[in-house]
This record gives structure tokens, sequence and C-alpha cells, in this order.
């Protein structure tokens, strides 16, 4: 079944929910997301560039390695590149607010998935 190409954020974003339906899938992108941040965050207040480097190898990294031995299905950022990214972030943020459950909810993600 060929995949749905989706032309906006609002349509993409329960589809990227889906995609991210398990909660382990979901707590790797969050180690990945939140080890970036830290290397980001490091290069700045010791000015070391390089380590801005870390931001997509541990994101990436975390996140493709969730799709291929939990969720099992192909990473959006291959098709959305940019859309995945954002989402990613705003997974992580909503996540940490306590309001990503209602997001799931709402994108059709059965609880405790």
């Amino acid at each position: 079944m060929a995949e749905r190409l989706y032309t906006t954020y609002t349509d993409f974003w329960p589809f990227y929910l889906r995609e991210h339906s398990r909660p382990a899938t979901r707590a790797f992108h969050y180690v990945g997301t939140a080890l970036g941040l830290a290397c980001v965050l490091y290069a700045l207040a010791a000015a070391r560039p390089l380590w801005l480097l870390g931001l997509p190898l541990c994101g990436y990294f975390f996140a493709w390695l969730s799709h291929a031995t939990v969720e099992r299905n192909r990473p959006a950022t291959f098709t959305y590149p940019l859309w995945s990214l954002v989402s990613d972030f705003r997974m992580f943020f909503l996540f940490l607010s306590g309001r990503l459950e209602g997001e799931l909810r709402r994108a059709g993600v059965p609880a405790g998935t």
C-alpha cells in the first residue's frame, strides 16, 4: 500500500504520532533529543563547535534505532525531513510538559501502547 502524501503540517502531525505509537519508540526519541540538546549546550558553553554535530548524530541514531527495533516502520524523516524534525522537538517538549497524552489520543494512538 502506498504511503499517503501529506501537504500540510496539520495533517502530518497525527500521522507522525501514530508512527511513534509505542512508548519505547518515544523514549528512544526523548533520549536522542535530550543528548543532542546537551551537545548543543556544551558546544555553546565550552566554545567547542564540533560538539554541534552531536545534535543530529544523537537524534537520528536513537530515532532510527527505535524505528528499526521497536516500531518496525520507516522513519518519516526520509519523506518529510523538516516536518519530522519539528515534530520530534514538539513531541519532546509536549512530553516534558505533560501534554503529550492528549495529542496521542486525538491522533488515535491507543493508551498504553
